[in-house]
């Protein structure tokens, strides 16, 4: 599907409508498992997806489906509290609709996180691995079609999706926390259905430290 500027304009409008005054400057999705963060958020105002227009439902076990405005950790947040998957039938341009919103509602800064799975022999389950970049040869772009100038150029560059300067706030911050912060490359596979052993092989093979079915999408 290929939205308009104009339906992009019409969500963002909404919940200005619903959350007022305030500007978020912090987007992050919370992927499988971390959604209890959202319920972390001070002074909240939740916005279920299916109340906003041209949102699309989250139907992934765990995500309740609902944008959190508020503040966390003195940071003002929009919190996304579930995702939406190409799986669940969605297109990449409706995959990456609600990040868009959330630009035009002011967020400049954008924090993705997952549940992957591990294809580096040398790490375990259960490490956390901070994304230095991305493979996704496996889907098309969430950018096809006509372009929209108010989100950027046509050919934008993609050499640093994950901004340098905040991953190094968060090796900072996995420093002073006494946390075991892994660094590596993760590649997108679009699901339902887990990698099979020949492709383990093969992300292994081009790079990839982590696999999961999200993420790509939306950056």
């Amino acid at each position: 599907m290929q939205y308009t500027f104009q339906q992009y304009q019409e969500s963002a409008d909404y919940l200005r409508g619903r959350i007022g005054s305030f500007v978020p400057q912090v987007a992050m999705v919370l992927g499988s498992g971390l959604g209890f963060l959202g319920d972390e958020v001070e002074n909240a105002i939740a916005v279920p997806y299916n109340e906003i227009p041209h949102f699309k439902a989250s139907t992934a076990p765990g995500h309740k489906g609902r944008l959190v405005f508020g503040t966390l950790e003195g940071k003002k947040v929009a919190v996304m509290q579930g995702r939406m998957h190409h799986y669940e039938g969605y297109s990449y341009e409706e995959v990456a609709y609600a990040v868009r919103v959330l630009r035009l509602l002011g967020c400049d800064t954008l924090i993705v996180t997952n549940a992957a799975g591990c294809v580096n022999m040398d790490w375990k389950a259960g490490d956390l691995m901070l994304i230095t970049d991305q493979i996704k040869i496996f889907m098309e772009s969430p950018l096809r079609g006509e372009n929209l100038p108010q989100f950027g150029v046509r050919f934008p560059d993609a050499s640093h999706l994950y901004t340098p300067e905040l991953r190094q706030v968060a090796r900072d911050c996995a420093k002073e926390l006494g946390i075991d912060l892994k660094e590596g490359v993760y590649m997108y596979f679009p699901g339902p259905q887990y990698e099979t052993p020949a492709e383990v092989r093969f992300a292994r093979m081009a790079g990839a430290d982590a696999v999961g079915m999200s993420t790509a999408p939306e950056v």
